[in-house]
């Protein structure tokens, strides 16, 4: 019994109609003629009361639900999430099904209602998507059962409790990599590079196509009346290939739900996986106030899932960060001529001036690229159309810093270092150019 008071609740339409019940015996002592009516409503109304709790807390009452979730979600990435419902026992019921979503999603009103007949099943779906990289807890499904009757309501807990684990998009990486690695790079984004090499390790001649290096025309072959005919050559194999990420609280500013920080963490698994389909070596190094992590790059079958262990479990700085240690760090530990993709967030000159020696000494000792972002927020208001002076003012304060920005990227190429000014949503397409381009142009 004590069971059945914890699952047992009374519908709103019972509220209703003993509401109308009270009232109505309120009246009868003004109107004494309605008191009978009154009573007689009473009786019949706890009786279905007691009807409906019989039919809906029966033995044969008996369900199975199922949720079907993927082992592992990736961040920023909408999945879909399946419930199995199935009457297993022989009466017809109305149900209001509660999934007990985990606490980083923060949805406390997800619900949906399904009828379903006795030995029926149906599947309802809806979707999520995780901003937050963690373990996310699945509670149970919850039943709420009522008969057609809708009076007396049964709470029916199924278990399904479930932990899984959201991780760097992984998404993501599967997409690009097969985008990158085939023909079609060009439909979807990727930009269609001759890998044309400057390593002495020749490969064939090819017939020349539109974008290929003239200097690498072979004219004794072209000469032979096949057509105009190049020498290709192979890319450059086992080149390091590091992700370096600066994690202070610059990079916690949000766009579209993730941080900077999220995106860049997403990017450099994108990047690492592709740099070792390509046959590089790929590494990691996350820095803030302190040097946080360090993977030596590599390229064996643990590499990869080394990086998206230590990206799993990576959070954001309170602090600035310490370039300085950064460089010392990177000296110290990387041995031999790298490919550095920096993600960083400079939002004024000052902050790029403080940081710009060490970055043009890593720049000496290797192939350095600042990824910096641009504010879609920002760029978004500045279009808006001003209405008054004060919306004219912020509107010409966002041009500055937009401006500002510009200034920041052309100040760091000017030393001839490598930069990439990129929406955050597009940052691991741009970074995935960049890093074909480097290695076609042969300069890592």
């Amino acid at each position: 019994m004590k069971g059945i008071y914890r699952n047992f609740y009374l519908s709103p339409l019972f509220f209703k109609i003993f509401g109308g019940i009270t009232a109505l015996f309120a009246i009868s002592f003004v109107m004494p003629v309605l008191f009978p009516i009154a009573q007689t409503l009473l009786v019949l109304g706890m009786a279905l009361v007691i009807v409906d709790f019989l039919l809906v807390f029966n033995k044969g009452i008996k369900f199975s639900a199922e949720r079907i979730i993927p082992k592992v979600l990736s961040l920023g990435y909408e999945h879909q999430i399946s419930i199995n419902l199935t009457n297993e026992g022989n009466s017809f019921l109305e149900i209001n099904t509660i999934d007990e979503l985990p606490y980083q999603l923060q949805k406390r009103d997800f619900s949906f209602k399904t009828q379903l007949k006795p030995k029926q099943g149906k599947q309802a779906q809806y979707h999520i998507r995780p901003l937050v990289r963690g373990a996310y807890q699945f509670g149970d499904i919850i039943l709420f059962l009522n008969s057609r009757i809708n009076l007396v309501v049964r709470r029916y807990p199924i278990s399904q409790e479930a932990t899984v684990p959201v991780y760097p998009s992984i998404v993501d990486m599967k997409k690009l990599e097969l985008i990158t690695l085939s023909k079609i790079a060009l439909n979807e984004g990727i930009k269609r590079i001759r890998r044309i090499g400057h390593s002495h390790e020749f490969e064939q001649i090819k017939n020349y196509t539109a974008g290929d290096d003239y200097q690498k025309i072979n004219w004794k072959a072209s000469s032979k009346g096949m057509g105009l005919m190049v020498n290709h050559y192979e890319d450059e194999k086992s080149q390091q290939i590091y992700s370096v990420i600066d994690k202070s609280r610059s990079m916690k500013m949000p766009f579209n739900g993730l941080s900077l920080l999220d995106y860049s963490i997403n990017s450099s698994l994108v990047i690492s996986n592709t740099a070792l389909k390509k046959m590089d070596r790929a590494g990691l190094f996350t820095f803030s106030e302190k040097v946080d992590t360090v993977i030596k790059a590599q390229r064996n079958q643990t590499q990869l899932k080394r990086i998206i262990d230590a990206l799993y479990n990576e959070k954001e700085g309170v602090a600035e960060a310490n370039y300085e240690l950064m460089y010392r760090y990177l000296r110290k530990s990387i041995s031999g001529r790298s490919l550095l993709f920096l993600y960083t967030n400079f939002e004024s000159k000052y902050a790029l001036q403080r940081v710009l020696p060490i970055i043009r000494q890593l720049n000496k000792l290797h192939l350095l690229v600042v990824v910096i972002f641009q504010n879609t927020e920002l760029i978004n208001y500045s279009k808006e159309k001003a209405n008054n002076v004060e919306e004219i003012y912020f509107n010409t304060i966002a041009d500055k810093l937009i401006y500002d920005k510009k200034e920041i990227v052309q100040e760091i190429t000017q030393f001839g270092i490598q930069t990439i000014l990129t929406h955050p949503e597009n940052l691991s397409i741009n970074v995935i150019n960049k890093y074909l381009e480097l290695k076609s142009r042969g300069l890592i």
